[in-house]
């Protein structure tokens, strides 16, 4: 699998200095843009796409307006105010589980809907499924069952798996031919780097990028570590490790 992306360049961004890839689908270039810890944007098929904006406004001054906003989960490193209230929202519609909506003080989106754990429902020609996200023990869990949702995107022939925060569930586990897969890492809050490699190598997704790798204290989980804990068990999943927190 190490050519499956066709491109690797840098972002012409003034203020984030990323690595972007690009990866050919059958509906054209799917470009996939690391902003800042859990936020990604994903350009396909004409539709700029927003995961977890994060991290100020100023990251996408050089970026389209998106045309889809999905939100994972309530806390301030998914559903981030300060971010959105600096992009333009009049053309864009937002997906995200009730309690995002709930806590949502910017209501500026052209169109607000509700994407509850164990749904699914299509946007444009984007095929959106949720994952159930939660961590382990549940008893005292921090992140609890149907706490917030990961997201599986059908996006022509790829499907583009984002874990949000969570455990190495079972729902994870048993995803099953996924081409890229956002996995975090930062404890205590989600799954530590060996917890996460185990996982990863259960469902073997083609490509895989360790992503939300902060931790309290502004430390960050070992990606080289879990690249090779990966690897050493399957050389065959392309870890592609990409530097989130420019410009911290």
């Amino acid at each position: 699998m190490k050519n499956f992306f066709t491109i690797l360049f840098l972002l012409p961004f003034s203020f984030v200095f990323a690595q972007s890839d690009i990866l050919t689908t059958k509906n054209g270039n799917l470009a996939i843009i690391p902003v800042f810890h859990a936020a990604v944007i994903l350009q396909w098929d004409n539709l700029n796409i927003y995961i977890d904006p994060d991290g100020g406004a100023e990251r996408y001054k050089t970026m389209k307006a998106p045309d889809l906003v999905l939100i994972m989960h309530e806390h301030s490193d998914q559903l981030e105010e300060a971010t959105l209230d600096g992009l333009n929202l009049t053309k864009t519609e937002l997906i995200a589980p009730q309690k995002v909506i709930d806590q949502l003080k910017n209501k500026a989106f052209a169109k607000i809907t509700v994407l509850e754990n164990g749904k699914n429902l299509t946007f444009k020609n984007i095929k959106i499924q949720t994952v159930g996200i939660y961590n382990f023990p549940e008893a005292t869990a921090r992140h609890q069952k149907r706490a917030g949702d990961g997201y599986l995107l059908n996006l022509g022939d790829k499907r583009v798996y984002f874990s949000g925060e969570t455990g190495g569930t079972p729902e994870m586990r048993s995803l099953k031919n996924i081409d890229i897969a956002f996995v975090c890492m930062n404890p205590p809050y989600t799954m530590d780097v060996e917890q996460a490699a185990a996982a990863v190598l259960a469902f073997k997704p083609a490509v895989v990028y360790p992503y939300h790798y902060r931790q309290p204290g502004n430390k960050f989980s070992d990606i080289e570590k879990f690249r090779k804990l990966v690897n050493d068990k399957d050389s065959k999943i392309d870890v592609r490790l990409r530097n989130w927190y420019t410009q911290l």
